[in-house]
């Protein structure tokens, strides 16, 4: 039950993650990448803090403070500037598809690393959620800048970031708390992204900011950071880094969703063969067959 509460956890924080997609789609008009950010995980970083300490969490022991921050700027500051990066040469769809990889990412290190088996449903699984997402994005693949390639690579590349991240934090995690792990990780890398705004001048357009920019600004950091990366942190502690990548496959969906009715972005067939293949990737990699669950329950009444 805890591994169900834990897959459940991470479909919610990537379906969070495409609504956060029209946000920052509405402020990339008004600042650049870099401030987006800022505001993005540094009021995350402000509504988990009051939060951690009113509950009490635990935060990481001193000897994992390094490994807390390292982490932290790997996934809060590195990964959005090359995924920011990314969208300057390929396209969004192209992209969506990139980021993608992480479930697969996730799976063949994880495998090399020891912190996780590889077995042939997971694979399937991550296949077939994969194939969905290409599915649900295909009227928008063909179409592609000179030099795509570029962006896709970085994409790739954040994808990595996070797929180490999953990997690396799970242990992390289980020895101080989700809430506690994720605060102090998100200061570590929010903070990196401020200084670096700052240095740009980045944060200049803020004073012609109006409701609409403060709002989605606001949305960003309450839902797009604090409750998104705390759903995902409380997914890494009770399921596996595959099972928790595999939900990526969800943010281009609901992407596609909130621009339908936000933007409205016209809805294709594909679109729905799309978010079918998703959640049956996700459940074929998520759940344990029955052969297995027979072996494991055969084994748990041997005395």
């Amino acid at each position: 039950m805890s591994e169900i509460f834990g897959v459940l956890a991470a479909v919610l924080s990537s379906a969070l993650g495409g609504t956060s997609i029209g946000a920052t789609r509405y402020l990339v008009g008004s600042i650049d990448p870099l401030a987006i950010g800022s505001f993005r995980f540094g009021i995350g970083f402000l509504l988990l803090l009051p939060l951690t300490l009113l509950r009490g969490d635990r935060w990481p022991e001193r000897d994992d403070w390094a490994a807390t921050v390292g982490l932290g700027i790997l996934f809060f500051a590195l990964f959005p500037i090359l995924f920011n990066a990314s969208l300057i040469f390929t396209t969004a769809a192209r992209g969506a598809l990139a980021l993608s990889t992480l479930p697969l990412l996730s799976l063949v290190i994880g495998a090399a690393l020891g912190s996780e088996a590889l077995t042939w449903r997971k694979s399937i699984g991550v296949v077939v959620a994969t194939s969905g997402v290409a599915v649900a994005l295909l009227s928008d693949l063909s179409s592609a800048p000179s030099g795509a390639w570029r962006g896709d690579l970085l994409m790739m590349a954040a994808a990595l970031c996070m797929a180490l991240y999953g990997i690396w934090s799970k242990p992390l995690i289980r020895r101080s708390s989700p809430i506690g792990f994720t605060t102090m990780s998100m200061a570590a890398g929010g903070l990196c992204l401020i200084l670096l705004s700052s240095f740009r001048g980045s944060f200049a357009p803020v004073a012609d900011f109006g409701t609409p920019q403060w709002l989605a600004a606001l949305y960003l950091g309450a839902f797009g950071a604090a409750l998104t990366f705390y759903l995902w942190a409380f997914a890494l502690e009770r399921t596996t880094p595959t099972r928790v990548a595999i939900s990526v496959t969800v943010n281009p969906i609901t992407a596609s969703l909130v621009g339908a009715w936000l933007l409205h972005e016209p809805l294709r067939w594909n679109l729905a063969a799309g978010i079918v293949a998703v959640f049956a990737g996700i459940w074929l990699a998520t759940t344990t067959g029955k052969r297995v669950q027979a072996a494991g329950i055969t084994v748990s009444r041997q005395p």
